[in-house]
């Protein structure tokens, strides 16, 4: 999505915003509080492809949301405008003041900018916060200094997020990103063992392979099908009791009976059940199923009577 000129004038923040969680929450309230005391609008400005996969194409990158996700949860935050900036090597050589007159002065006609006390931009990211605000003497905006604490609870969060995931602590990651954790993607053809076990999944295909998947397991999942609210226990891993070796995110929708194959989702994982196992046969692994089926029933139930 590249930025088309815009001459309203706007109070902008520039981040990654990778996972929308807590943190991010707090600076984009500020944000649009002060667009609505200035009588200014509200934009967010984000980046894609992610630097890091651009410029350290060998280092693998894991990101909390896809930038699709991304999009998603920004545009519900109150935001006036949201601007997803492509970033190329290219647009990684500009000059800082090139940056700044070309895309938030020209571009988005910035008015003042919300930004951490540790910003770097520019051509090998040499200039500041400092520089930011020269820049501003300079072309006509403010610039408001995100203070250390909140900058690295944004950075610890983020930090502890992906950490939860691949622990396999959906709640805990849940609560820090003050929302459910997403995974979005097609349903694909699989080998249909679920059916044959009397558990028919859904097979989620996601594209994305920057996409953080968190640790294999079992779990308590619910999306929204045709716009019916639908729950269900969703397997991440290999099944090894049947000699999978393949890592699948299969998901058993209880009380659904519809053709899924080739619509997009987007599943909303609640709680982990359990690890993955290799039971001593396919009997073993049916009666696991149950199980599974029933704590997340009860779960569920817990849930819609909290």
């Amino acid at each position: 999505m590249k930025i088309s000129e815009n001459n309203t004038p706007k109070i902008i923040t520039i981040g990654t915003f990778d996972g929308v969680h807590m943190g991010h929450k707090k600076i984009i309230k500020r944000l649009v509080e002060s667009a609505e005391n200035s009588s200014l609008e509200s934009a967010v400005l984000t980046f894609f492809p992610h630097p890091r996969m651009v410029l350290q194409k060998e280092v693998g990158i894991e990101l909390i949301n896809t930038i699709e996700e991304r999009k998603q949860i920004l545009q519900h935050t109150g935001i006036d405008h949201l601007y997803v900036y492509p970033f190329t090597y290219d647009f990684s050589r500009l000059s800082a003041q090139e940056y700044i007159e070309q895309i938030l002065v020209k571009k988005l006609n910035a008015k003042k900018v919300i930004i951490g006390y540790d910003h770097r931009f520019g051509r090998n990211r040499n200039a500041d916060i400092e520089d930011l605000k020269k820049y501003g003497e300079e072309y006509g905006f403010e610039v408001e200094e995100i203070s250390k604490q909140d900058v690295d609870e944004v950075a610890v969060s983020s930090t502890k997020i992906r950490k939860a995931l691949k622990e396999g602590e959906i709640e805990k990651a849940n609560k820090y990103l003050s929302s459910h954790f997403l995974l979005t993607g097609k349903i694909v053809k699989g080998k249909g063992l679920g059916k044959d076990l009397g558990f028919p999944t859904a097979n989620l295909k996601i594209i994305e392979k920057y996409k953080l998947i968190p640790k294999n397991g079992v779990y308590v999942v619910k999306a929204h099908i045709d716009s019916e609210e639908v729950f269900g226990m969703m397997n991440i891993g290999y099944n090894p009791t049947v000699g999978g070796s393949e890592k699948t995110i299969e998901t058993y929708f209880f009380n659904l009976d519809k053709n899924l194959y080739g619509k997009e989702i987007q599943i909303e994982m609640l709680k982990r059940i359990r690890e993955e196992k290799k039971f001593g046969g396919v009997k073993n692994l049916i009666e696991a199923m149950k199980e599974d089926q029933e704590f997340s029933e009860k779960y569920i139930h817990q849930l819609k009577t909290k």
